[in-house]
């Protein structure tokens, strides 16, 4: 496995440097402030961040209008809500039996089969007389493609950017987009839906996704896959998966990725009847919901931009535990303006993912690398989920000042714990290797 700090390797094996060889000169450390400069220099991460832009914008614009059309079908408010949870839900479909993909196949080539296949099913959604379940099992279909999509995505930046900082600055501007579109997408889907009808909406939607395919396919260059090992894709995909957990350090390293996500959305999950709890309204719960993004984008940009790649490192385990803890802040019952300023503290919390990103590339293998970024994603978002759920379990029997801050103790205890094994499997520990399964 390559260092943190070098480019990606394009074998297991590097060949032996000449001794006669003068040396090769070793870049230097971006400074602080240069590192989205440099990452934004690269003409192929320039196509994969348009891409992810559109794909990321079309996501959420097709939740919205999918809610709407379902509800307006139906009349039902767990239907309408349920599209929102099958964009969460089938992530561990994904992500554990089609993770291999990832690895098996030339990345590009998955990419861009992933938006057409993303394509294909919005364009369907906009189809008059579709049955509200085959709506619902299409919002699963793109749900399940996502982890694959994302984990590539991920192992094709550590091709075009190395596996040093540009990486992890690279990664850092995959997640400003993420938390700006939903900003965006939520006004600019509104926006539509008061113009136009949802299958109008839908369909831009899949124009976005084919943009993001021909951005991939003609400012990405054309890689060959990470494993040459064939086999059934689900066998591959499920031991693929168990060696990377079976590793210590990377399982530790996916839990610091995992757990405090599930935390943070617990105040999160539950802003809608809180903003009813403080007679807030639509605009105050729209506020509450903007509040965490902003916080995120924030704090993303300002660490990125200012500090190096040690000081960022330095912060990862202060801020993973921090963005659990304004949650207890909610045992007070907070006025709006409090609790915005709750909200927005927490979502800078999102900054501990630079030292996470790279400590995760440096301890994985080069030929797992697409199916490790792909657990990760999957997880992530299939625990978020279950915090979700188990924030509206909670908020049913407790009070919601009780619920709130109980996710931000239960949290900084996990979290803690998973910080704490993080720090003992940092030193001295073996790369893990041998052949993919």
């Amino acid at each position: 496995m390559p260092t943190p700090s070098g480019p990606a390797a394009t074998g297991p094996t590097a060949p032996c440097p000449d001794p006669a060889a003068p040396p090769e000169p070793t870049a230097p450390a971006p400074a602080p402030g240069a590192g989205y400069r440099l990452v934004f220099a690269v003409p192929e991460f320039r196509s994969v961040f348009a891409a992810h832009l559109l794909s990321a914008l079309g996501v959420v614009v097709c939740e919205i209008a999918l809610s709407v059309l379902v509800y307006r079908l139906t009349g039902s408010p767990l239907l309408s809500a349920l599209t929102f949870a099958l964009g969460l839900l089938p992530y561990v479909i994904g992500g554990t039996l089609l993770s291999a993909i990832a690895d098996r196949y030339p990345a590009r080539r998955v990419l861009v089969v992933c938006d057409l296949l993303c394509a294909g099913c919005a364009a369907a959604m906009v189809v008059p007389g579709t049955p509200v379940a085959v709506l619902l099992a299409l919002r699963c279909a793109t749900a399940a493609i996502a982890p694959v999509f994302a984990g590539t995505r991920a192992a094709t930046l550590g091709d075009v950017l190395g596996e040093g900082d540009l990486f992890v600055m690279g990664r850092s501007l995959i997640r400003i987009v993420n938390q700006s579109a939903q900003l965006v997408g939520f006004a600019a889907g509104g926006l539509l839906l008061a113009t136009v009808t949802p299958g109008t909406v839908l369909a831009i939607t899949a124009g976005t996704f084919l943009g993001s395919a021909l951005l991939l396919r003609l400012g990405t260059r054309a890689r060959p896959a990470r494993q040459t090992a064939r086999g059934a894709l689900l066998g591959t995909s499920l031991s693929g998966t168990r060696r990377l957990l079976a590793d210590r350090r990377i399982r530790a390293l996916l839990l610091l990725t995992w757990l405090p996500p599930t935390f943070v959305v617990v105040p999160e999950a539950l802003l809608i009847p809180y903003a009813d709890l403080l007679g807030a309204g639509p605009a105050g719960a729209g506020l509450l919901m903007c509040a965490m993004p902003v916080g995120a984008i924030t704090a993303e940009t300002l660490v990125g931009t200012f500090l190096g790649p040690r000081a960022r490192a330095r912060l990862t385990f202060p801020l993973g535990v921090f963005c659990v803890l304004p949650s207890l802040g909610f045992a007070f019952r907070p006025s709006l303006g409090w609790a915005v300023v709750l909200l927005v503290l927490t979502g800078t919390g999102i900054a501990y993912n630079f030292g996470v990103d790279r400590w995760f590339v440096a301890a994985v293998p080069d030929e797992l690398l697409g199916q490790a970024m792909t657990v990760m994603q999957a997880g992530r978002m299939t625990i978020m989920g279950l915090g979700m759920g188990a924030a509206g379990v909670a908020a049913e029997y407790t009070p919601l000042w009780v619920a709130m801050p109980a996710g931000g103790v239960v949290g900084v205890v996990c979290v803690l714990l998973v910080v704490a094994e993080v720090r003992r499997t940092r030193a001295g520990r073996p790369v893990l290797s041998g052949p993919a399964e």
